[in-house]
């Protein structure tokens, strides 16, 4: 058995976290080798052609501000780009692009091809050795050996995957590739528990056989904000695409339900735990019966292709149905699919197996990131791959690991739900899971995270004095804004009303102003000619924090009490089967998951109140006894 010494790190898969992984290793200075069942298929879209959405445009602008590519890659490959929810409030806007998938995949495949101490290897990986509790490299199909210091799993949906549509069903990955019927089995005899999950996608349409004129044209953002900070304003502006909306009906709901008989979710024949937050067609329509119709966008997946992708309608019903079920819905009566729907099975694990560094538990130097940790989504994945990357780097070269918890980011909040819960199904990041929404803007990604990512040594020394230049321009002006003092005469009260606001009837500072809901730091700027160049994304900042000024000191000051109880570490020999007082229940459960801190502890499901209250007097008696 020939081996390869020439690697210091293995990344298996090359998705969105097994790119974002290889590079923030290869950057880090370590020989990384990341393999591929297809080098075609790298950052390769097999769903959704778009990257973003709601809470996780928020995970993109934070991987950008800890080092990671996905931002920059889709900010030079976008077609359409649009900020949702920009008529509610900060906490809520999320950037959103549709991606030409063929050019994202290809210039991330180049990224990676042009990143020094980083090699592409296509080939299966069967087997990760494991001696003395330690990953020390993989095997291939071929039967070669790669001895390696770390080892992180990022195999996505290609573990013993299996697609289903009707009754025609093939092991193969998503959208035909090759999947890997090996690695499983050595999982297993690690010790390493798998679970099985499925997620699916819709059809794709030809575009020529399609009637727009049926439907309802949805335009990007004339002003368009991009993904990462480090891009420039003046390469996003270019020519986009529209998405097209229209809606099922009766008719749809009627063929499905006429065929449910035949759908793989409805018949057993389908093992794996599906999502809630992204369900198929026919379970919409079952879950959903007295809903007349559900909405269905088309969106386009490149400038080289007339496919279309027809979001809303994800399906594993037959062929012959998906027809039908497609031909009844306004625009698609004489839809031709290209590649015909379906539900896709595969091998994944529990994330309590995992540290917050994503690390094993149990095995030293192996990690793992993306959904083979129980979520889906590529924004998800991404966000895991620079954590898991950056922490093996750490593990390496013998330095402290880097985290982010549930007050710092998104990814914060993703990875201590994924260590922390039972996942029954694949997890999706949403803005309502994480409690401190008004401190986790997108908008200020680069404020939170930047720092760590200049820690870790993937954000350049220009890149964090600008950063920190920023902030202290965001401090002092709004120290200033709050001490330039407007007087309640005529000529103030005049202006106050062609903005739509109420005259003084006492003096107020600039800041003051801001906070009425009519006026903004942009409005009031005709009472402030004294005012130095402010650019405009520091100044949505200036805006942002004295508008919700007391909203925010209020999380701020929540985040405080969560801190301190992140702050008590528990120690890892503790058997909670021995301490009386903590329900069965709980015992069982803070064993399974041996969690790092009283905090974390807190959130596992099945731990009450109480029996935090009884660790605490656990711990603080066995401190007075050491």
């Amino acid at each position: 058995m020939k081996e390869i010494n020439d690697f210091e790190v293995a990344v298996i898969g090359a998705g969105h976290a097994g790119c974002e992984a290889a590079l923030a290793c290869a950057r880090l200075g370590l020989k990384t080798i990341v393999f591929t069942v297809s080098v075609d298929a790298i950052a390769f879209m097999p769903c959704n052609p778009h990257i973003g959405g709601s809470s996780k445009g928020h995970l993109v602008r934070e991987v950008d501000a800890l080092g990671g590519e996905m931002g920059k890659c889709i900010d030079k490959t976008f077609i359409q780009s649009k900020m949702l929810n920009s008529s509610k409030g900060p906490a809520v806007h999320s950037l959103r692009a549709q991606a030409d998938k063929a050019e994202y995949s290809s210039l991330m495949r180049q990224t990676l091809e042009a990143q020094e101490n980083l090699s592409i290897k296509q080939a299966e990986v069967t087997e990760i050795f494991i001696e003395d509790g330690k990953a020390r490299g993989v095997k291939i199909y071929s039967g070669l050996v790669y001895i390696t210091k770390c080892v992180l799993i990022c195999t996505g949906v290609y573990l013993k995957a299996r697609c289903l549509c009707g009754e025609a069903i093939k092991n193969t990955g998503p959208n035909g590739l090759q999947s890997a019927n090996h690695l499983s089995d050595s999982l297993k005899k690690t010790g390493i528990e798998l679970i099985r999950f499925k997620t699916g996608t819709p059809a794709r349409i030809a575009g020529e056989t399609i009637d727009f004129s049926k439907m309802e044209p949805q335009y990007g953002d004339e002003t368009i904000v991009p993904f990462s900070f480090s891009t420039d304003m003046e390469s996003v502006k270019r020519d986009q695409l529209p998405c097209y909306l229209t809606y099922t009906n009766s008719t749809t709901h009627d063929i499905i339900r006429a065929n449910l008989d035949r759908s793989p979710m409805y018949t057993g024949v389908i093992e794996g735990t599906g999502p809630r937050y992204c369900p198929s067609i026919e379970d919409k329509v079952v879950k959903f019966s007295d809903k007349e119709r559900h909405q269905v966008f088309l969106e386009p997946q490149g400038l080289k292709t007339t496919e279309w992708y027809v979001d809303g309608m994800s399906s594993s019903m037959p062929e012959d149905v998906q027809i039908d079920m497609y031909r009844s819905v306004p625009g698609l009566e004489n839809a031709t699919i290209v590649r015909n729907a379906y539900a896709i099975e595969y091998d994944c694990i529990q994330g309590k197996l995992l540290k917050p560094t994503l690390e094993f538990k149990a095995i030293s130097g192996l990690f793992s990131a993306g959904q083979f940790n129980g979520s889906s989504g590529y924004e998800e994945a991404a966000a895991q791959g620079i954590i898991a990357g950056i922490n093996a780097a750490m593990y390496i070269l013998n330095k402290e690991p880097i985290t982010v918890d549930r007050s710092e980011g998104y990814i914060g909040v993703l990875i201590d739900d994924l260590v922390t819960k039972d996942c029954f199904e694949p997890y999706r990041m949403m803005t309502s899971r994480a409690e401190y929404r008004l401190l986790l803007r997108q908008d200020n990604a680069d404020i939170r995270l930047m720092e760590k990512g200049y820690k870790a040594g993937l954000v350049s020394q220009d890149k964090i004095d600008a950063l920190r230049n920023k902030v202290k321009m965001i401090n002092s002006e709004i120290e200033r804004l709050g001490k330039i003092k407007v007087g309640a005469s005529e000529k103030i009260s005049n202006i106050l009303l062609e903005l739509g606001s109420t005259p003084l009837t006492t003096g107020l500072s600039l800041e003051e102003l801001i906070r009425r809901p009519e006026l903004s730091y942009e409005a009031v700027g005709v009472l402030d000619p004294d005012r130095p160049f402010i650019p405009e994304d520091i100044a949505e900042q200036i805006n942002i924090e004295i508008k919700y000024k007391g909203y925010i000191e209020r999380e701020r000051r929540q985040v405080e009490g969560f801190k301190k109880m992140e702050g008590k570490r528990l120690p890892k020999d503790i058997d909670y089967q021995q301490i009386s007082g903590i329900r069965i229940e709980a015992r069982q459960k803070l064993n399974d998951f041996k969690p790092e801190s009283i905090g974390q502890a807190s959130r596992i499901q099945g731990v009450s109140p109480a029996d935090i209250s009884v660790l605490l007097v656990y711990l603080e008696s066995r401190r007075h006894h050491e």
